[in-house]
């Protein structure tokens, strides 16, 4: 069995504490059918509304595709959208256990419309989102509660922050605490307050995440600085067609090649499946350098597939297989 193979048979066996802003990601497929005679706009005949776990769901959904048990905490309403994600959640088998439902809570739900002559592929038209506010404190002392009691059982946390509430300074602190208390990492990936969270274990912020930081045109240097400014182990930032670059405490920097194409089909969700197979794999005693290759080959997966999607274990291995870069020469330099 090669090194890859190894670390990832061990995923089995894994338990990751995912905590963030779950969300319903709503594809509503619709059949043009003619132009209105109200405006010059397309009219669609509906014809389904498929729901797939998004944002921080979807890094639980991924773990979960990977052979391991997440432990989601989040929130969602009592509504038709959350009624739909749970019910996509328990499709993925994810555990809802720890999920909040409240009734004082709207779903979070982004809507891509999807359109297209009969026989034809579907093009997004427009994506329509549904924002949950940020919630009260009662429904934070829950979320912490429930970190309370499941962080013991983990192997690593992801921390997944898209803006809606969660991730408040209290809660990633108390992670913090809790899981240096554990010696067990803290992955993170924030959306709009990536600079903002001091002392995590690492982070996987995409191109885009780094620049709102270091603005356009930054470095390697920068990004070293950053990972020193931020407490950061690791910082692993993703660049879409350029690959990934690694950035570690008293390493040099380390650059990935994109896996596969470098035209994607889609990358809704890459970000959530990288976290969840970075995190993965450091869970599973990984090297930080042969977490990234795995990563790496998992975000190259789920690119080439349309819509929010998964990796599993089986098209991790392929790909590893299948491409020059191995793990065991990773580990080895």
């Amino acid at each position: 069995m090669s090194r890859s193979e190894q670390l990832i048979s061990k995923f089995a066996g894994c338990k990751v504490l995912v905590v963030g802003d779950v969300v319903a990601d709503q594809y509503l497929d619709g059949t043009i059918t003619r132009v209105s005679r109200e405006a010059p706009v397309f009219i669609l005949r509906h014809d389904e509304t498929r729901t797939f776990p998004g944002a921080a769901a979807n890094a639980a959904a991924n773990v979960s595709a990977l052979g391991a048990m997440p432990i989601l905490i989040g929130i969602v309403g009592d509504d038709e959208a959350g009624r739909a994600l749970r019910g996509a959640l328990d499709a993925a088998n994810v555990g809802m256990e720890n999920l909040v439902v409240s009734s004082e809570a709207k779903t979070t739900t982004k809507v891509r419309v999807l359109g297209g002559q009969p026989h034809a592929a579907r093009q997004q038209v427009i994506r329509i989102d549904y924002e949950c506010e940020r919630p009260v404190q009662e429904v934070e002392n829950v979320l912490l509660e429930r970190i309370y009691a499941e962080i013991a059982n983990a192997d690593a946390v992801i921390v997944s922050d898209y803006g809606y509430g969660v991730v408040s300074d209290t809660v990633f602190e108390e992670i913090k605490r809790l899981a240096g208390e554990r010696h067990i990492p803290v992955i993170l990936d924030s959306r709009f307050r990536f600079g903002d969270f001091v002392g995590a274990t690492s982070a996987t912020p995409n191109q885009e995440e780094v620049e709102a930081v270091l603005g356009r045109g930054f470095t390697d240097d920068d990004c070293e600085s950053l990972r020193s400014r931020l407490g950061l182990k690791s910082l692993l930032v993703t660049n879409g067609s350029k690959g990934m670059s690694l950035f570690e405490e008293g390493r040099s920097v380390f650059h990935l090649d994109v896996v596969g194409s470098p035209s994607a089909v889609d990358v809704t969700g890459a970000g959530d499946t990288v976290i969840a197979t970075f995190a993965l794999a450091l869970a599973a005693s990984a090297d930080t350098r042969e977490a990234a290759v795995i990563a790496n080959h998992a975000g190259g997966i789920v690119v080439m597939k349309k819509g929010t999607a998964t990796a599993n274990a089986a098209e991790l291995n392929n790909s590893i297989q299948n491409h020059a870069q191995s793990i065991q020469t990773v580990s080895n330099g």
